[in-house]
């Protein structure tokens, strides 16, 4: 049997183990391989990225699952890679230029390309190369990129194939531009804060009495429209110069006589009408709202109803053009707000600017506030596409887990716009479209070389190539290929990632697929939540809590890392985190280890084969092979649901509580006694036990049980490894109800025993006898060697009853008593100073307690969980009072 050092390591551990693995190639999947086929693809990791800990969470989930199908004998692949990220990079690289004092204009686009993919050769795809810091057992010879070739290939077929198909336009939309990256984003790459910004209302005067303001004489209350005309607010003062219409609910009797009225612009030579439009909330501030359909999504809507004009009144760098006219143009937008707050003022239009915090819309990238503004972009039709992917949710082909998730989703793909793909940047997927020199306009497969035809400059939006993604990284490049990889492994069997991109990514996959391939691009969705801290709370470099799981790994190990992550991670729920926790799963991590060394130094040379005949059981091994195949049972549910608390939990409890605690204690008795044939079946038992827990343990913590199972089997390494042993098979036999009664009655007798010893300051070596009365009694007498090895007796005697006699102390059992002589057990006078101050110790806080519960003030007005804590607590030390006034009587009768 192997010598395991004294103790754990993982520093020493982790990585010859897992290059032992890699280098065996166990981590490699063919299509031809044996097994039902189970595949996960990674969610691509921007190559700008390095190892967060919410990465952690979900390439741990993924590669437990990839791991525990392998030793189910599945066909199971995990393919990596990483996504070109293309906004994330590009400002990567343009920063390195900005701080040699040049930038990416001045390079040129080619030269500026070649600088990115030096980067990214260099840099790129350092997150994959942590990974394995962490155990992650991708297939590392499929690793894919977005940018790469094949990919490359397939979303040229498919942007060109849905153009064909008229599902991808060009047209002029309203869409959100950073002036800082100065391009088109997406809604995924906009980042929603409230922010304490200011509410200013002022006044429109009426076009057709701009002295008086009254139109037509119509009578109106001074506080939304009277002599300065109609008031409106806005936290975008600025945008009152592309203003063009004013828009009151139709049912306002306020405004019923200025519909179809005009109002004259303070700075302008225009007039803008005034309309009725059924989106106003006649309750929200004056009841009218200007309406800026270049710059506001749902002025856009109300203007495309109305046929309004539409001003686009900023240019790419958010600098407000000639088209606003004098003191305005030229100026930065957040100048110009406060410019035209002072404008408005100096007319006496201005009628109040107020704080108000409200949501504002960042670039995720820069942090750059968004402007909503109208451009001509590349767009995707989405209906038809979104109605497939709800169907087939809908139809049940994919399933979410947690469950309710779903309806989130399917309210998404229901009210989906269209999506804007096109990027004003250099770094991605250039769009395969051609301009003519007389205005034609060509998208094409192969590349357009012809004198006065010049591609288009914009990209593709990251998210229109990582859509792709299930099927181009098992080698799907464009209509009509086919590959082994893709007969076999798609659509993917779970796709693991975090609620937060339900909406943005995993639904372009689902649409995408299912349009494409009529197929699913995996069966089941599992969101994990997002990792916080211990409170609660959102990880945030200004907040000061942000763990870096590297860190985990590097002090604690990766099983350590995992197993915390792991344990608090239900499906759909956010996941709490704190260093303290982990170096508390590392000491698992070793109670592990010693339970194998010790485990070991039993077994000898006995190694894991079959059970011995039941008839040859001692009751610990009938029990301990009853909770083990409970255990395997619940573990097996717990993958099932996708309930990671629930195999964590089971694993620990069975590990440290039953086998540590309890079965390696009970079968010493055995094992060192002079009964070879009994000690025999207790190594058998033993081995077995071992050899199917670290088998239950090896996805979630794989390098402890690894190098434990090694030892204990005599595996060399290599192909012959735990990773792709034989997951433990069920043996609903051994399940033992009688077994597990009569074990629990044992040890309810033993714990009490201990607590005795505990709380009258007994040594653990301390020898003692014991009388004993239970309904257990058949069972407690026929196991006499267990009980007085574990409880640590002397002697103990069964009989009928037991008498309250002088010098003794009662011990109380789940359906019986034990009697202990106390005389020459204790030190009477230091037991009886102890109990006396315990004693005066629960008096002091139960009068507080007291004090508390006949406050009739605490009573009536403290929340109700608050009191009935305190009245819990009131029970609690009056039993305690009750027990040691027991204690005290004992030892008053030892002295009398």
């Amino acid at each position: 049997m192997t010598e395991l050092p004294k103790a754990y390591d993982p520093a020493a551990t982790e990585p010859d183990l897992y290059r032992d693995w890699e280098s065996a190639g166990l981590f490699h999947a063919e299509p031809d391989d044996a097994g039902e086929p189970f595949s996960i693809v990674i969610p691509p990791p921007n190559v700008t990225g390095s190892l967060h800990v919410g990465h952690a969470l979900d390439n741990t989930i993924q590669d437990v699952l990839i791991r525990q199908a392998r030793m189910q004998g599945r066909n199971a692949v995990w393919v990596p890679g990483t996504d070109h990220a293309g906004i994330a990079t590009q400002n990567v690289v343009e920063k390195q230029l900005a701080a040699e004092g040049t930038d990416r204009h001045a390079l040129g686009r080619e030269a500026f390309l070649e600088r990115v993919w030096a980067w990214r050769e260099e840099s790129g795809g350092q997150i994959l190369r942590q990974l394995r810091n962490l155990g992650a057992s991708c297939d590392w010879d499929r690793e894919a990129f977005t940018f790469d070739e094949p990919r490359s290939a397939a979303v040229r077929d498919v942007f060109v194939s849905l153009y064909e198909q008229g599902l991808i336009y060009r047209g002029n939309r309203l869409i959100n531009w950073c002036p800082r990256c100065r391009t088109a984003i997406s809604e995924i790459e906009v980042d929603h804060e409230d922010a304490r910004g200011e509410l200013a209302r002022f006044r429109y005067p009426y076009a057709d009495d701009p002295e008086s303001g009254v139109a037509g004489g119509a009578e109106a209350e001074p506080s939304t429209h009277g002599a300065a005309g109609i008031e409106v607010a806005t936290t975008r003062a600025e945008t009152m110069l592309g203003d063009t219409a004013i828009a009151v609910h139709p049912d306002d009797p306020r405004y019923a006589d200025l519909v179809g009225r005009e109002v004259r612009h303070p700075f302008q030579d225009r007039t803008i009408p005034v309309i009725a439009d059924d989106y106003v909330d006649p309750e929200f501030g004056s009841g009218a709202v200007k309406i800026t359909p270049a710059h506001d999504p749902n002025d856009h809507a109300i203007g495309l109803r109305h046929d309004l004009d539409v001003m686009d009144i900023m240019d790419d760098d958010a600098i407000l053009t000639d088209v606003v006219g004098a003191p305005f143009a030229g100026l930065d937008r957040f100048e110009a707000r406060r410019r035209v707050k002072e404008e408005l003022d100096a007319l006496g239009l201005l009628v109040e600017v107020e704080e108000h915090t409200h949501a504002v819309g960042h670039c995720s990238r820069c942090h750059t506030v968004i402007e909503p503004r109208l451009s001509d972009q590349w767009f995707v039709a989405v209906r038809q596409l979104a109605d497939k992917a709800a169907k087939a949710v809908r139809d049940g082909d994919v399933v979410f887990v947690p469950e309710s998730q779903a309806k989130p989703f399917l309210d998404w793909l229901d009210n989906l716009h269209d999506w804007t793909i096109s990027r004003q940047i250099w770094w991605g997927h250039r769009i395969p479209a051609w301009y003519g020199p007389d205005g034609q306009v060509e998208v094409s497969r192969t590349d357009i070389d012809r004198e006065g035809w010049a591609q288009d400059e914009d990209v593709l939006d990251t998210w229109f190539s990582s859509q792709l993604w299930p099927f181009t990284t098992l080698g799907w490049e464009g209509a009509g290929s086919s590959t082994p990889e893709l007969d076999t492994w798609f659509p993917t069997s779970v796709l693991v990632t975090g609620y937060d991109i339900n909406t943005f990514w995993v639904s372009r996959m689902l649409m995408i697929s299912v349009w494409l391939h009529d197929r699913v691009p995996f069966h089941v969705v599992h969101n994990h939540g997002l990792v916080r801290d211990e409170h609660g709370k959102k990880m945030s470099k200004s907040f000061g809590n942000v763990i870096d799981p590297l860190d985990l790994v590097h002090a604690y190990g990766a099983d350590a890392t995992r197993f915390a992550l792991l344990r608090s991670a239900a499906p759909g729920t956010d996941v709490p985190l704190a260093e303290e926790w982990v170096e508390g799963t590392k000491r698992f991590a070793n109670k592990l280890w010693n339970v194998g060394r010790f485990a070991l130094s039993i077994l000898g040379d006995t190694r894991p084969g079959d059970l011995p005949p039941v008839e040859d059981l001692a009751l610990e091994d009938r029990w301990i092979l009853s909770r083990l195949e409970a255990t395997r049972a619940l573990v097996d549910a717990g993958y099932v649901a996708y309930d990671w608390p629930v195999v964590c939990r089971g694993l620990y409890h069975f590990a440290w509580d039953e086998l540590a605690d309890w079965y390696l204690e009970a079968v010493k008795v055995r094992a060192y006694g002079d009964d070879e044939a009994a000690a025999a079946v207790a190594r058998r038992v033993l081995a077995v036990v071992l050899d199917d827990l670290l088998r239950l343990l090896s996805p979630v913590m794989p390098f402890v049980s690894e190098a434990l199972w090694r030892a204990l089997t005599g595996a060399p390494g290599g192909r012959e490894s735990l990773m792709v042993a034989a997951w433990p098979e069920g043996r609903p036999a051994d399940l033992d109800a009688d077994a597990v009664a009569a074990f629990d009655a044992m040890r309810d007798l033993v714990t009490e025993v201990r607590r005795f010893r505990s709380q009258n300051g007994i040594a653990p070596s301390a020898r003692f006898e014991l009388a004993v009365t239970s309904v257990a009694r058949d069972v407690l007498e026929a196991n006499t060697p267990l009980v007085l090895s574990l409880a640590g007796l002397s002697g103990v005697s069964f009989v009928d009853g037991l008498e309250e006699r002088p010098g003794t102390s009662t011990i109380v059992l789940d359906g019986g008593q034990a009697q202990v002589e106390l005389a020459g057990l204790i030190d009477v006078a230091a037991e009886r100073a102890r109990i006396t101050k315990e004693i005066e110790k629960a008096r002091g806080d139960l009068a507080k307690v007291d004090g508390k519960l006949g406050n009739a003030g605490f009573v009536d007005r403290a929340p109700a969980e608050v009191v009935q804590q305190q009245r819990d607590r009131r029970s609690e030390l009056a039993h305690t009072l009750d027990e040691l006034t027991t204690q005290l009587d004992a030892l008053a009768a030892l002295e009398s």
